[in-house]
C-alpha cells in the first residue's frame, strides 16, 4: 500500500490472461480468505468469508474486475449477507452481484464514483499525490480474467443497501456474533467487525501493517487519531486486515499507538 509512484506498464494487448482470477486460501474450518492476485498491491484487497451455522458472510467485495458470485460457488451454500466496510472501489466492486449487502449510511455505495485501473485517474479520484520514492505501474492489474476483457471500460457500479449498520449492531451468525465498530478516520462511514468471544476484529482498511492512507478524499485525521485510540484499548487477538497479512493483538496496538505518536 506504498508504492505511489507511477511508471509505465505493458500495453492491454500484452497482458496475459488468467487462468484463474482469485484465490481461496483456507484459515481455519470455517474463514478463507480471497484474494486477486493480478491486481497491484496498492488495490489488492482481502476479501473474507465466514461459514456460520445458520448464515454465510462475506466481508467487502474485490475490485470487480472478474464476477465475484460465481467463484464462491465451492464456498457458499446460501446467499451470504455481505458486510462492506468501505466504499473504495477495491472493497466493493462485486457488491452489486449480491443481494443481502449492507454498510455504515456514511458510505456512498448506492452511487460511488466511477472508479479506474488507470493509476493516474484513480489517484486524481482519491484525491492523491504521488511521491518520488515510491513506484506503482500505470494499470493496477497485471492480466486479463478473459481475452476481450479492456481495462478502460471498468467502472465501480453501486449496490443497493439491504440494511445500514450502525456501531454496536450484532450480526448473528447463528455460531458466531459479530459486533459492528464505526471506524471513522479513512472515511467516514468506515467499519469493522469484531467478535469479542475469540477477539477475532476484522478490520477494513481502517488498521492493517503498512502505511495507513489518511491523506485522501474523506479521510480525518481526528477521527483517526480516536479510532486508533479505541482499537488500542480493544482486546483482540488477531486481526484480520482489508489488505496483507494477518497480525496478533500486540502487533495491533504497536500500529496504533505509533499512529498515535505520529498524528497526535
Amino acid at each position: 500500500m506504498t508504492d505511489r509512484h507511477p511508471h509505465s506498464a505493458p500495453a492491454v494487448r500484452d497482458l496475459p490472461v488468467a487462468t484463474e482470477w482469485f484465490t481461496f486460501s483456507p484459515v481455519t474450518d470455517t474463514l478463507t480468505l480471497i484474494r486477486e492476485p493480478h491486481v497491484h498491491p496498492f488495490l489488492q484487497a482481502n476479501t473474507w468469508h465466514i461459514r456460520g451455522s445458520e448464515r454465510d458472510l462475506l466481508i467487502d467485495a474485490g475490485l470487480g474486475v472478474a464476477p465475484l458470485r460465481p467463484a464462491l460457488s465451492h464456498l457458499l451454500t446460501d446467499e451470504p449477507v455481505v458486510v462492506i466496510t468501505h466504499s473504495h472501489l477495491d472493497h466493493m466492486g462485486g457488491a452489486h452481484e449480491f443481494a443481502d449487502c449492507c454498510a455504515h449510511r456514511a458510505e456512498n455505495i448506492q452511487n460511488p464514483p466511477p472508479g479506474s485501473l488507470r493509476t493516474a485517474d484513480l489517484f486524481t479520484e482519491l484525491g492523491m499525490t504521488t511521491a518520488d520514492d515510491t513506484d506503482v505501474p500505470d494499470l493496477m492489474i497485471s492480466a486479463r480474467p478473459h481475452a476481450t476483457y479492456d481495462p478502460a471500460g471498468y467502472r465501480l457500479r453501486g449496490t443497493p443497501i439491504s440494511r445500514y449498520l450502525d456501531d454496536g449492531d450484532i450480526l448473528d451468525l447463528g455460531d458466531r456474533q459479530l459486533t459492528v465498530l464505526h471506524l471513522p478516520g479513512h472515511s467516514p462511514g468506515s467499519i469493522g467487525l469484531y467478535e469479542p468471544a475469540t477477539g477475532t476484529l476484522f478490520s477494513g482498511d481502517v488498521v492493517y501493517d503498512d502505511e495507513l492512507l489518511d491523506d485522501i478524499h474523506g479521510a480525518d485525521l481526528a477521527q483517526y487519531v480516536q479510532t486508533m485510540t479505541r482499537l488500542r484499548d480493544l482486546p483482540v487477538t488477531v486481526c484480520h486486515p482489508g489488505h496483507g497479512p494477518s497480525f496478533d493483538g500486540t502487533r495491533l496496538r504497536e500500529i496504533a499507538n505509533a499512529y498515535i505518536t505520529n498524528r497526535s
